[in-house]
């Protein structure tokens, strides 16, 4: 089989995404970024023969099989519907729709073609989240009640070079994030283990301004959204999305009628599997911390990669759908990947309602699409000027005050 071919759209991300694909023997054609000088550095690392662009309408016509999506973290769909248009691959970084209207445009389009489509999930194939999905598949934990995802990933703002690398204008998407929008982190691993798809949502935030003397653009105030989900196997979930508390971690717990397994919080990839004394499997221990191995054949390339080997397996996983011609397993499919966007999307919802629940629609049945089809609230500002027409904080008139932007503007001109 010849050698894939794939583009690149988002020079930041996407540049370091694309050297995985590079150890699996894919060629990259192409790179697009509008921000000339992200391009121009990306371009540095990669062969003469790639073709730079600045304009997406350009790129999509180079000749690729399929295209990495990194850009915007709440811009992926419209690009995704231009692939699927062209029968162009799609690996998708973060959520697939940043608006329930492209969730159900997305969805139609997907229907119309012969593109592969994955969410670019990469927390799921972390150590410790690889062995949780195989000690669940082995069915020693009984039927899964329970799982835990938390994603917490706090940033100094006196963090210049981040300031600048990552909201680095007043109106950029972080400044408008809604607690609940980056979940796939989250709910990307439990979904992965234990094969369940939400189906209903409740959440709430919590709200935690910045003092006066912190450069900040941001108009959130929420640290954090506890976010609470009904399952298609009657289990529940409980996520965070990404959080601002101390101290960084990702933390996953699944619990079973017969046991439970977490990973270590500070610990590296170990975990603690534990039984009830009367359902401890036979020649197991009723607890046990250890250290999982990988048993990969690409172990030497896994350790390699990015985000604790993650970056090189999702990678790989799309080139074996590529190659064999067949769509990702749940949770990296299409549909899973809208499922998730819409816990991010209607969690957000819940939160400005006090905790009210939304049901998640299946965007494969027309009746749960046209309650959507028209829905275009977003938080965040449009490449065209517009304003957001849905406050980003669980209290809405929350923003910055003139002293914190007088003091993030100073950060970038440092």
């Amino acid at each position: 089989m010849e050698r894939i071919r794939i583009g690149v759209f988002g020079a930041g991300r996407g540049a370091y995404v694309a050297k995985n694909f590079m150890l699996l023997n894919a060629e990259i054609v192409a790179i697009c970024d509008h921000h000339k000088e992200r391009l121009e550095s990306a371009m540095k690392g990669f062969d003469q023969s790639v073709v730079a662009y600045e304009h997406f309408d350009d790129f999509i016509e180079h000749p690729m099989d399929a295209v990495i999506l990194a850009n915007n973290f709440y811009q992926h769909a419209p690009y995704a519907i231009k692939c699927f248009e062209r029968g162009i691959h799609v690996f998708c970084e973060c959520i697939s729709n940043g608006t329930m209207r492209e969730g159900v445009e997305l969805a139609r389009a997907f229907e119309k073609s012969k593109s592969i489509y994955m969410l670019a999930e990469n927390y799921p194939q972390m150590i410790f989240n690889r062995e949780m999905k195989r000690v669940a598949d082995g069915g020693t934990l009984g039927k899964i009640l329970y799982a835990e995802g938390e994603y917490n990933h706090p940033v100094s703002y006196w963090d210049t070079a981040f300031t600048k690398q990552f909201r680095f204008y007043p109106e950029h998407w972080r400044h408008f994030l809604p607690a609940t929008y980056y979940i796939t982190h989250s709910l990307g691993p439990v979904m992965h283990i234990t094969g369940a798809t939400p189906k209903r949502v409740t959440a709430f935030a919590t709200y935690a301004p910045l003092t006066e003397d912190v450069p900040s653009a941001s108009y959130n105030a929420d640290r954090s959204a506890n976010i609470t989900t009904l399952n298609d196997d009657g289990s529940v979930f409980r996520v965070t999305a990404c959080s601002q508390y101390g101290a960084h971690h990702n933390s996953y717990r699944v619990c079973g009628t017969k046991g439970q397994i977490e990973n270590f919080r500070g610990m590296g990839g170990q975990v603690m599997l534990r039984y009830n004394k009367w359902d401890t499997p036979e020649g197991e221990s009723r607890e046990k911390l250890y250290q999982p191995q990988w048993n990969d054949k690409d172990e030497e390339l896994i350790l390699k990669s990015g985000h604790g080997g993650a970056d090189f397996i999702t990678a790989r996983i799309f080139m074996d759908c590529v190659k064999a011609g067949k769509q990702p397993p749940h949770p990296f499919d299409l549909h899973s990947a809208i499922a998730m966007s819409s816990v991010a999307l209607l969690g957000h919802r819940s939160v400005l309602e006090n905790g009210k629940p939304y049901d998640i629609p299946d965007f494969r049945k027309e009746e749960d699409r046209r309650l959507y089809e028209n829905d275009d609230l977003t938080p965040f500002w449009g490449d065209d000027g517009s304003a957001p027409t849905l406050p980003c904080c669980s209290h809405p008139n929350y923003k910055p005050t003139e002293k914190q932007m007088e003091l993030y503007l100073k950060e970038l001109e440092k």
